[in-house]
């Protein structure tokens, strides 16, 4: 009852003065509303992360020339792969699912009057089953279309949309950099990705794109799909060591090449999100600390206009422990009305924002409650001095004041 009293008492006094009130919670509301938001949008960009990351394909390796993803230092260039690679890789590796090819260009796509720059992959049929990217429309390339290097292709959503609006394509002839090419195909619909737009692309067989556009046999990078029985790490030290022979690279010298791991850039991208979340909200939680000394300075004021009042209680009978109770409540109320109100201005922020940052909204209770309790920790942190020196007026002397 005591404590009901005293809370009543509480929302009564802040009630009296509503502006200040509203002013003295503004830190909390701000810092809350900050923590919560950053760290919302920042878990949507790592699930973002991870998800374009797979949509390169599950336990998939990328091998290609140079020592990153560019082509190396300022040394001579590192020599692409060629056919008779992708023919080991498949034959003496073992857990090797499957094993695509690409050789990568542009240009523009033209279709009766329309036209759409865009990417241009050359590559086999094995290229859907190692990124496990389907077509919705149409088929693949057949083996005797790959073999022969056939002038098909198989088209991404955007570039339906930009040349053939709502008609089908399949079936369809357009023209990729001045060569005709008859449509079999319309990949499933995959959206922006770390590398761009996934779906802004041409996929035609590599024989094709070798003898047409790059006008050699190589190729500039080899994707790797790992069976699921198979440790991934253990199938890459067999492929570095596999390249590293075919490509005479002596003991001791630096490879190349490199093998990338899907699931080790996903990681690192991950990790370098959380930590940017991390610290974007620590220095959003510092606003935390502002509000708090704006209650403090708040109560402290209000001790000082209430001393008569004080006076009057103590005076009365009310024992110091009440008056500690009460001002500290105070403190505690501001503050977890600030933390009520910015939870719910975070919830609306990160709801409008993410769609603009093209990240997935996630709510997370766990952070909420968190931001909530720190808020509340707040006041009764930067309440208790004030409220300890309320509780520890003399009787008289508050009685005197004017």
């Amino acid at each position: 009852m005591i404590l009901g009293t005293t809370v009543v008492l509480a929302l009564r006094a802040i009630n009296r003065h509503k502006l200040r009130s509203f002013l003295t919670t503004l830190g909390i509301i701000i810092g809350v509303a900050a923590v919560v938001t950053m760290v919302t949008l920042g878990n949507g960009a790592t699930a973002a992360v991870r998800e374009q990351i797979s949509s390169l394909g599950a336990n998939v390796l990328q091998l290609r020339p140079g020592q990153g993803f560019g082509r190396g230092g300022g040394g001579p260039r590192p020599p692409d792969f060629k056919e008779q690679d992708l023919t080991a890789i498949a034959n003496q590796l073992t857990g090797v699912r499957a094993v695509a090819p690409i050789v990568q260009s542009s240009g523009t796509a033209i279709y009766e009057g329309n036209n759409w720059s865009t990417s241009v992959y050359g590559t086999t049929s094995a290229y859907s089953e190692v990124q496990q990217w389907k077509v919705a429309d149409g088929r693949l390339f057949m083996p005797e279309e790959e073999e022969a290097g056939s002038p098909v292709c198989i088209i991404g959503n955007t570039v339906r949309n930009n040349l053939f609006q709502r008609a089908d394509p399949v079936g369809k002839r357009m023209r990729i950099k001045g060569v005709s090419c008859q449509v079999i195909g319309v990949l499933t619909t995959r959206g922006q990705g770390g590398f761009g737009d996934q779906d802004d692309v041409v996929v035609m067989p590599i024989k094709f794109v070798q003898r047409r556009f790059t006008g050699d046999r190589d190729i500039s990078q080899i994707m790797v799909a790992v069976d699921d029985a198979y440790d991934t790490s253990v199938v890459q030290a067999s492929l570095e060591q596999l390249m590293r022979e075919r490509r005479k690279i002596k003991p001791g010298a630096d490879d190349n090449f490199n093998v990338f791991d899907t699931k080790q850039i996903s990681d690192t991208l991950t990790g370098t999100t959380t930590i940017l979340t991390q610290i974007v909200g620590t220095v959003a939680a510092i606003s935390l600390l502002v509000g708090g000394i704006g209650i403090m300075n708040i109560m402290l004021v209000s001790v000082t206009e209430r001393t008569r009042e004080i006076g009057i209680r103590l005076a009365i009978g009310a024992v110091a422990s009440e008056v500690l109770t009460q001002f500290l409540v105070e403190a505690i109320v501001l503050s977890c009305l600030g933390g009520l109100i910015g939870l719910v201005l975070a919830l609306v922020a990160s709801i409008a924002i993410a769609p603009l940052m093209q990240v997935p909204f996630i709510f997370n209770i766990q952070v909420n409650l968190i931001a909530f309790a720190f808020s509340a920790a707040i006041g009764v942190i930067f309440g208790y001095f004030p409220a300890r020196r309320a509780a520890a007026l003399n009787p008289i002397d508050a009685l005197r004041h004017e």
